[in-house]
């Protein structure tokens, strides 16, 4: 029996598969094209639903080591109580979107779960490589804990959430937080996270029904690595998959849909981490492409996916 799409994501899905197979896809290598095609689309799945009332926002700007000076924006509910946080990354490959896009979907969490978020507008490549989006993360973070009390944020109970190239960068930052002895940690939740650069051949079970392509893998590593992408030299804080020791790094929810392009390199992570004691809850969503839960959010499983993860943020 073949690998196929979950009937509601079929469905969902059919408006937009006749849209894009009239369209020439972007050249490799071509992220200009990349971001006029997909950021729209992603606005308009933030949008799909409805924005909750019981939620607002504030910008605040932190200062970057390299002097740069970026906006993070502060979610919180309607009569929350102090206690946890969490840092939001969000996706784009390293080379697409904007917090503003991913206002509805961070809105949602922060409502279902009570939890406050503070989203973080890293820079992006090639405009600017690695380090620049990791360091602009861990920013963020030294900056969520110094407010920690004006905030209303217990520091012990911080966590980093991201999905796609955010779960990547959630991924990295708790192994670079690790490594420089802090600031804490308390859970990492990483959605279909994008791990490894050196992912770029083709499984043709899943080709046919990829949304994020093997060819925009090749196109957003190198941008955000330049010529060490794929090579021997790429550090684990740049590409997770890359991590040898991942003993000491912080409990994790991961997820990802069996037909994502990330399937592999989410599943050998989630191992790794198990292996190295690390505590681990991780999802295999059959029938799923990448974004599934945007896409399709009124189907079965993306409804699933959701109750997961807003519990694990009321865990937390």
């Amino acid at each position: 029996m073949s690998l196929t799409f979950d009937p509601e994501i079929a469905e969902a899905l059919a408006p937009m598969a006749s849209a894009m197979a009239e369209a020439a896809p972007p050249a490799v290598g071509d992220v200009a094209a990349r971001r006029a095609l997909w950021e729209p689309i992603i606005g308009a799945a933030g949008t799909a639903q409805p924005i909750p009332a019981d939620v607002t926002t504030d910008d605040h700007h932190v200062t970057t080591d390299d002097g740069a000076r970026i906006t993070v924006r502060w979610y919180t509910k309607d009569g929350a109580t102090p206690g946890p946080a969490v840092l939001f990354f969000h996706g784009g490959g390293y080379i697409f979107g904007h917090v503003d896009l991913f206002d509805g979907p961070v809105a949602r969490y922060v409502s279902a779960s009570g939890v406050p978020m503070l989203s973080v507008e890293y820079r992006r490549a090639p405009e600017h490589p690695f380090p620049t989006p990791l360091e602009d993360a861990y920013a963020a973070l030294r900056w969520l804990h110094g407010h920690a009390s004006e905030l209303g944020v217990d520091p012990e109970r911080v966590a980093v959430m991201g999905d796609s190239a955010g779960g990547g960068l959630a991924a990295a930052l708790s192994i670079l937080a690790r490594d420089r002895g802090g600031p804490g940690i308390a859970r990492q939740i990483l959605l279909m996270p994008m791990l490894d650069d050196r992912a770029t051949t083709p499984d043709p079970h899943i080709e046919p029904y990829l949304l994020w392509s093997y060819d925009d893998s090749r196109t957003a590593w190198p941008a955000l690595l330049g010529e060490a992408a794929g090579g021997p030299d790429v550090p684990a804080t740049a590409a997770p998959a890359r991590l040898q020791d991942a003993t000491g790094l912080p409990p994790a929810y991961i997820e990802v849909g069996q037909l994502d392009v990330f399937r592999d390199e989410d599943t050998a992570y989630a191992t790794k981490l198990s292996r190295a004691g690390v505590p681990v809850e991780f999802h295999l969503h059959p029938g799923v492409p990448h974004e599934f839960d945007s896409i399709a959010f009124e189907s079965d499983v993306a409804r699933r996916a959701i109750a997961d993860r807003v519990r694990v943020l009321k865990s937390i």
